[in-house]
């Protein structure tokens, strides 16, 4: 497929048709690569919870992972009513 290179403000771009777009499943972001004079576009599939649990394990290891108002959270502070 030959598609049109087209200017985009100071820099150039090119459309993706849609049809691509949903094949590839490409929503917003795409890695871009250049490799021997080709440029390689791949679609990048994020996990909306990606990084928690590393970001978490640091948060432990400084100390940061206290709870913000653990009176909240105190059982027995309040009584269950059923």
């Amino acid at each position: 497929m030959i598609i049109s290179v087209i200017p985009i403000g100071n820099s150039k771009g090119i459309r993706i048709p849609k049809g691509i777009l949903k094949q590839l499943e490409i929503d917003e972001k795409v890695e871009l690569e250049v490799r021997d004079k080709e440029i390689l576009i791949k679609p990048v599939k994020t996990r909306p919870r990606e990084g928690w649990e590393e970001a978490f394990t640091e948060m432990h290891k400084n100390g940061d992972d206290a709870l913000m108002f653990p009176e909240i959270l105190d059982q027995e502070s309040f009584e269950w009513e059923w």
